[in-house]
């Protein structure tokens, strides 16, 4: 069975991130998000930092050589320093052949699609928590989350977190949560209002 290519989701996750980030304003940047360690600013970081990394693997470097915080980015050009990463990256997976390249990323070495898609996972969860962060609600794009999810109970059973795996323990969604409810619970976290 061939794999689901991640590369048309991993776009319209990364177009919507981009149209979230474009509506953060200075009064957000020090509020806190569903990740307790990290405020609006922060996750814009590791929103480009991220973002930047899968974009340097899908060029063939070394996704371990990029930090996964952006550094140096003016709080007035988060929108931008996004725009140009996720370009970036949407670019550098354009090739078929990356597909089925074996790259490194933070969890190993695997084959391309299955990076992006974990990658599609990441992006999808960091929409959700600063579209919590901002207070939405907001009109998410549900078939991103729906691969998301799937990716997440694959890859990341509750039974093989602990130290070193950045997401806490399954938790119960909210009753008639959306898919990216499922998907927050599924990763540990809580919305803003419950946590």
């Amino acid at each position: 069975m061939n794999p689901i290519d991640p590369r048309p989701l991993y776009t319209r996750a990364t177009e919507q991130a981009a149209a979230l980030v474009k509506t953060v304003g200075p009064e957000h940047l020090a509020g806190p998000t569903p990740c307790s360690e990290f405020d609006v600013r922060t996750l814009l970081s590791h929103m480009v930092g991220g973002t930047l990394r899968i974009a340097v693997v899908g060029e063939g470097g070394d996704g371990l050589a990029v930090h996964p915080f952006a550094e140096g980015v003016g709080d007035e050009d988060w929108a931008a320093a996004y725009e140009e990463a996720r370009t970036r990256a949407v670019r550098a997976w354009e090739p078929d052949e990356r597909m089925a390249a074996t790259v490194r990323v933070p969890w190993g070495e695997i084959p391309g699609h299955a990076a992006l898609s974990g990658y599609v996972m990441e992006i999808v969860t960091h929409t959700w928590d600063l579209a919590e962060a901002l207070g939405g609600p907001y009109e998410l794009d549900p078939e991103p989350a729906e691969f998301a999810l799937a990716v997440a109970r694959r890859v990341l059973p509750d039974a093989e977190r602990g130290a070193g795996v950045p997401f806490g323990s399954v938790r119960e969604a909210a009753e008639g949560a959306d898919v990216y409810g499922r998907l927050a619970a599924w990763l540990g976290r809580e919305p803003l209002s419950r946590a």
